[in-house]
């Protein structure tokens, strides 16, 4: 049994249910003639010796790690998923039989199902990639931005806040360097938060403060979600290394934070999860006038401040790339408690993110809990 009382054979069925939702899921990028010839395989998981992924055309199966789907987030599971995939689309669509195992057939499938053609054997699963330290400029601003949330622990309010907005001024001044002088980026995406099959007003709340603050694009996507053994959706970040980092944090961050401070302000647990909702969102709302109050100094500097707002177009292009298809969302806000949001605006101002931003990054978003706990 696992940590969550979940027995191994039972783990294993849901990770393959999952393996093969989101195996349909993946096929819907390809146009109808592709897509119509892909025929689901078989999946297993392998004890594979310094593999992540497999695919046999024999057997017309994908095999995954069992290392990569209990140490790893579903991120990095299908990211290997995606390529295992393009191995089979080359050989059983594009006539790629007889080439080598990463030949032209291969590198067509993968820009097809926009797999990456490196996720495999020695390459480094996506969360190791995350955390990994290189040394280069963007590292040295991670240190010092983390430098910076460290100080933001202070018990001096006027020091916390001190160091947090230059942390924001830090990550911002960076961003606005890498817009002016076009300097070429690698981009990634993470997924953050719980896949769940209904996401509250307060989700994509958080969502768009990730986005107007923090150098990221979200986009919600289709995700298996264990628990109900169905496909829902996730919010996934996409970004450079650092700012998906910073924003993972963040995003997690005030997660807990609203949940600690909502179990403060209902202790007997006599307002329902609707509230929850209304105490959540004006937290947002307080941390965003926080955030806004902070910029004022960039406004004084109209072209400066047009270029921290602007979309960054490489980025833009990357998703685009990625999401060839994207549809609009609407949310329903329902009837509201106006004095218990108003209560959560005057806590989120009061709400600084502080150290940690390194911690933890590599293991957000595991599937299930592994078997060893």
């Amino acid at each position: 049994m696992n940590k969550d009382g979940v027995a191994q054979e039972e783990l294993e069925r849901r990770i393959l249910h999952g393996l093969a939702c989101e195996w349909e899921r993946a096929i819907w990028i390809l146009d109808p003639p592709h897509r119509e010839k892909m025929r689901p395989p078989l999946f297993s998981l392998r004890d594979l010796n310094g593999r992540w992924g497999t695919w046999s055309g024999e057997r017309r199966e994908i095999s995954l790690s069992r290392k990569l789907v209990l140490n790893y987030s579903w991120a990095s599971v299908r990211e290997v998923l995606l390529h295992e995939m393009a191995h089979q689309m080359a050989e059983e669509i594009l006539g790629g039989r007889q080439e080598t195992a990463h030949g032209s057939f291969f590198q067509r499938a993968c820009d097809l199902l926009r797999a990456n053609p490196r996720a495999s054997e020695k390459y480094k699963p996506l969360d190791d990639r995350i955390s990994q330290e290189t040394h280069d400029g963007e590292d040295r601003i991670l240190v010092r931005v983390k430098k910076l949330l460290a100080l933001a622990e202070s018990p001096n309010r006027h020091e916390a806040e001190a160091a947090m907005a230059k942390a924001h001024e830090l990550i911002s001044r960076h961003n606005l360097d890498l817009l002016r002088t076009e300097k070429k980026k690698e981009f990634i995406s993470l997924l953050v938060g719980k896949p769940a099959l209904r996401h509250f007003v307060e989700d994509y709340a958080l969502a768009n403060l990730l986005q107007d603050f923090y150098f990221v694009r979200g986009i919600w996507v289709p995700c298996y979600v264990p628990e109900k053994e169905k496909m829902g959706r996730v919010l996934e970040i996409s970004g450079t290394i650092p700012n998906v980092r910073i924003a993972g944090y963040v995003h997690d961050y005030v997660q807990r934070f609203i949940e600690m401070k909502w179990k403060e302000y209902n202790p007997a647990g006599a307002l329902n999860r609707y509230r929850l909702s209304d105490f959540a969102q004006g937290i947002m709302e307080g941390f965003r006038s926080k955030l806004e109050s902070k910029e004022k100094d960039w406004r004084k500097d109209q072209e400066t401040f047009a270029l921290i707002k602007m979309e960054d177009p490489l980025l833009k292009n990357y998703l685009a790339y990625r999401y060839p298809h994207t549809t609009m969302m609407k949310t329903g806000r329902g009837s509201q408690d106006p004095r218990v949001r108003r209560d959560g605006k005057q806590v989120g101002k009061d709400l600084v993110i502080s150290k940690g931003v390194m911690e933890g990054a590599g293991n957000r978003g595991r599937f299930l809990p592994s078997s060893s706990g």
